[in-house]
Parts: structure tokens; C-alpha cells; sequence
């Protein structure tokens, strides 16, 4: 028992080591036409700055060139106490690997985030959950000083028990583990168009 705990906190130092951005793996062979339709944000890694706070739906749009765009929506307060549903529009530059992206938004999105995030697809069997992270800013040791993470499903009831260890295990890798919180679904933005 005392070998397995001592391998366990090896392992979790080890985890806890390689936060280098550089070294985050990526769906390999990602599919975007599979991945294409409606995700739901279940859980969120929050970046600094104002940001979406619950009821977070994203559709993900190939055109038949193949190029994707997103059209997002959730919950946002700004003025300290204006509550409103944001619309978000985004498309995204291709990069050498396919399921990473520059992510460009449009509209009212614009004044909500600025420039180019680096949008990569981390995990999916793109029928149940999906791991979404950026980085807005690598510090001088190759670690994340603003990062952000969406776990999606396509289920508005949230993640499948079964998908559950997949999506901690994820966590762990881009040393998030404990830095997400719950994103709640109370129909706040049903039927802004």
C-alpha cells in the first residue's frame, strides 16, 4: 500500500512539473465535421477579465470550403449589474495542426475579448464531451499566466459518469485540476436569437 501511495505522489509531481504550454497534446486526427453542432458548457476554467458566466451553448459550424466558425452565447453582467445574454461570434484561422485554431471573434464579442486566442481541442469522441483550452499569455518559464478551459457536452444534463475520469485525467495534464467551476443551464439565454 505505502509503494502504491508513493508511486501515486510521484506521478501527481510528475503531472504537476510539465505545465509547459509547449507540451500540451491535442486531438490527434481531429475531425471538425464530426466535432461540428452544438456542445454545452458544463464546467469552466475563467481567464481574467470579463468573461462568460453560465448558460454557455457553442455551435460549431464547418462550411463546405471546411472552414469553422462558432457562434457562442451565455450569460455575461457588465456594468457591475447589467445581467444580458452575449452573442459570439468567432471564426478561426487554420495552424499546422489540426485541432488547434486562432480563434477571431465578431460583433458584441469583440468588445468582450480582444485579439487572437489560441483555441485548441485537447480531448473529444465527439459524441458526449469535448475539452476545450487557450492561453492568452506564456510566462518566461513556458507556463500559462492566463489560460482559460471550457469541458463541454452535448448533453444540457452535463457529462456521462462514464466520460468522467477521461475529462480528469485532462484536467490534471494542463495542471487545471480544482481550477474549474460548475456552469450552470437555467434557460437564461432560451430564445435570444
Amino acid at each position: 500500500m505505502l509503494w502504491y501511495v508513493v508511486c501515486l505522489c510521484f506521478l501527481t509531481l510528475a503531472w504537476a512539473q510539465d505545465c509547459q504550454v509547449a507540451n500540451i497534446q491535442v486531438v490527434q486526427n481531429f475531425d471538425r465535421n464530426r466535432y461540428a453542432g452544438k456542445w454545452y458548457a458544463v464546467a469552466k476554467k475563467d481567464p481574467e477579465g470579463l468573461f462568460l458566466i453560465d448558460n454557455i451553448e457553442a455551435e460549431f459550424i464547418v462550411a463546405e470550403d471546411g472552414t469553422m466558425t462558432a457562434n457562442a452565447k451565455g450569460r455575461v453582467i457588465i456594468l457591475n449589474n447589467w445581467e444580458m445574454c452575449a452573442e459570439m461570434l468567432a471564426s478561426f484561422e487554420e495552424t499546422p495542426q489540426p485541432a488547434k485554431f486562432r480563434m477571431k471573434y465578431w460583433g458584441v464579442a469583440a468588445y468582450l475579448q480582444t485579439g487572437n486566442d489560441d483555441h485548441w481541442v485537447i480531448d473529444t469522441d465527439y459524441d458526449n464531451y469535448a475539452i476545450h483550452y487557450s492561453c492568452r499569455l506564456v510566462g518566461e518559464d513556458g507556463t500559462c499566466l492566463d489560460s482559460y478551459s471550457f469541458i463541454f457536452s452535448r448533453h444540457i444534463t452535463g457529462l456521462r459518469p462514464q466520460d468522467q475520469q477521461a475529462v480528469t485525467l485532462k484536467k490534471m495534464e494542463l495542471c487545471l485540476l480544482g481550477k474549474y467551476r460548475r456552469v450552470m443551464h437555467t434557460g437564461f439565454c432560451y430564445g435570444s436569437s
